[in-house]
């Protein structure tokens, strides 16, 4: 009877779940940048290769978010503006080959992430920025057949702020980061 008892106790007592890691997929993650092109219009552009880790807990409500992006996989659409972009005045992606945001709180509301705040450097400036989350999706991978993650979030930041100004405010200084992100358990 008492190992019976005991039995019971154990299956009554809720899990602990530990942190999950999960790896960003590079084939399904490009975050993409857009400004205003001296008023005539927004103009878009994305990196093709990210990398970078999300740990989370859906239970505990904690997680974080660490990401590197290669700033030379800039693609504006134009394999000269490409090179240009990534000049001294603009990314200087020569002496900075790369960009990190690393969290430092998620919010969460309901058990989903909401906002990641967090630390963003670009050619050596570190800045904080908050990304909102839009969307966030938690589910079997069906191909993978591992657990997986998405999210899409978006922040605002200044290019001025990371010296990458030239041209302001014939172009905009203010940028808008969207990020589409998946990730893998790892």
């Amino acid at each position: 009877m008492k190992k019976l008892i005991l039995i019971a106790a154990v299956l009554a007592t809720p899990a602990f779940a530990a942190p999950t890691a999960f790896v960003i997929d590079n084939n399904h993650t490009f975050p993409n940048f857009s400004y205003s092109h001296l008023g005539y219009s927004i103009q878009m552009s994305r990196f093709n290769k990210t990398s970078g880790k999300v740990m989370l807990d859906k239970d505990a409500e904690t997680g974080s978010v660490d990401v590197v992006i290669d700033m030379k996989s800039v693609d504006t659409g134009s394999a000269l503006f490409n090179e240009h972009i990534q000049g001294p005045d603009y990314l200087n992606t020569a002496e900075f080959p790369t960009a990190t945001f690393k969290s430092t709180a998620v919010k969460f509301e309901r058990g989903n992430p909401v906002a990641v705040e967090g630390n963003m450097t670009m050619k050596g400036i570190t800045k904080p920025v908050t990304l909102k989350v839009t969307g966030f999706h938690s589910m079997m991978h069906p191909m993978a057949k591992r657990e997986a993650i998405g999210a899409n979030a978006t922040a605002t930041v200044k290019r001025t702020e990371f010296n990458a100004g030239k041209n302001v405010p014939y172009v905009g200084d203010e940028v808008t980061i969207n990020i589409a992100i998946e990730a893998i358990k790892e």
